[in-house]
């Protein structure tokens, strides 16, 4: 890797060039050795305007860090030391911000620190529940065992959320499909027609004199369409990125009518598990439930979560504090009322989101089963529609000639 550095001599004067290394750490310390003073360095791959600096767009896949994780794990259980293993894996990384990221926490392991504080120097890059587990795992002295909980967590969520996307797909392909064939429909065919009837002037059925219209509205406008179209998302992603709204869509979404029992089944499943495998790692149940809050892709379920854990630290039962929140399941509240009485809450947690991994599995194929059919009822009677109604003047004018 390149980067683009800012330096001081021993001379006072300040010089700047472009040097490889393989990771920043690597390059401070060289130069450093040779007595030069590190005044700014900068990856090479970045656009710098005045104070802004954009990014190399590059991200950790899931996959590689998974692999990461089996593979340290591997090297643990082995007998080999902490340093040594992250030496050996740091090697054989293809990603170049993995490679880097693991450079930079080879050195401070090597310098001294604890491994989950050297994940956690990197912020949002990984997940809470990743340095929050480590953390746990060099306290107990199982640090092996927490890792590979952690790679199972992440392999049965994956799996929620494959088998979730995989269950969409179809209907997805059947709706995109059915909105290209009508608007070919409209912005090809039904203008042929409408000039193939100007040639009789007959007056034209009210269906097809609404279509016509539509048709040709719709060719005469279509940039501003686009734009209209194109400028709503844009305004619902701004206002979804400003603080609290996330939080209402989530609601909302919770609300509708079969994909809200879904969403919402899946938000306390992935609470549930992200809950169990902490409690498993050894984070009390407070700090637990603070990570879990953080971890869970819905808003209001996790900032119910968040609230759930402040009446915890008070003092409160979890499931009754689960119960005041008005916003889990009843299955879930009794749950974790006969984990907590019974002192096996990780075992109640994990079975909890076991069981809604299978009821979100079973409601996709009961939605599934429904929607198929039904978008293809609809595709057929729009697209019938519009043929009738291009077709009906033609068979008029057959009548009146014969």
């Amino acid at each position: 890797m390149e980067f683009r550095c800012r330096l001081g001599t021993p001379g006072g004067e300040v010089i700047e060039g472009v040097y490889a290394a393989d990771s920043e750490a690597h390059l401070r310390r060289e130069l450093e050795d040779k007595g030069l003073y590190v005044l700014g360095i900068q990856r090479a791959g970045r656009l710098a305007f005045g104070s802004l600096s954009l990014p190399k767009r590059n991200r950790i896949s899931s996959r590689e860090f998974l692999v990461f994780n089996q593979e340290l794990a591997t090297l643990l259980k082995a007998g080999m030391p902490l340093v040594q293993s992250l030496d050996i894996l740091r090697q054989r990384v293809t990603n170049p911000l993995l490679k880097t990221v693991l450079d930079d926490v080879y050195d401070r392991v090597r310098a001294g620190n604890s491994l989950s504080e050297a994940f956690e120097a990197h912020g949002t890059m990984f997940p809470g529940i990743y340095t929050a587990s480590l953390l746990a795992g060099e306290k107990s002295g199982s640090l092996e065992q927490v890792i590979r909980r952690y790679v199972t967590y992440v392999k049965v969520v994956s799996g929620v959320k494959r088998k979730t996307i995989s269950a969409l797909i179809y209907p997805l392909i059947l709706l995109a499909l059915a909105c290209i064939v009508v608007s070919i429909i409209v912005l090809k065919v039904v203008p042929q027609f409408g000039e193939f009837y100007k040639q009789f002037g007959h007056e034209l059925p009210l269906s097809t004199r609404i279509i016509v219209a539509v048709s040709d509205f719709a060719a005469a406008y279509f940039l501003v369409l686009l734009m209209a179209v194109a400028g709503a998302v844009s305004a619902f992603w701004a206002w979804l990125k400003r603080p609290g709204n996330r939080r209402r869509f989530d609601r909302w979404i919770i609300g509708l009518p079969m994909v809200g029992d879904v969403a919402l089944k899946f938000a306390t499943s992935q609470a549930a598990r992200t809950l169990a495998t902490l409690l498993g790692g050894g984070i009390p149940l407070v700090n637990a439930i603070d990570v879990a809050a953080r971890s869970i892709e819905n808003r209001h379920i996790a900032h119910e979560l968040g609230a759930a854990a402040q009446q915890v630290r008070e003092g409160r039962a979890f499931a009754a504090a689960m119960t005041s929140s008005g916003a889990f399941p009843d299955v879930a509240i009794k749950m974790v009322e006969v984990g907590e009485s019974t002192g096996a809450l990780q075992e109640m947690l994990n079975s909890l989101s076991d069981f809604y991994d299978e009821e979100i599995e079973t409601n996709l194929g009961r939605f599934i089963t429904i929607v198929e059919p039904a978008l293809l009822v609809v595709m057929g009677v729009v697209i019938a529609s519009l043929l009738l109604a291009l077709y009906m003047p033609l068979f008029n004018l057959t009548s009146a000639l014969s």
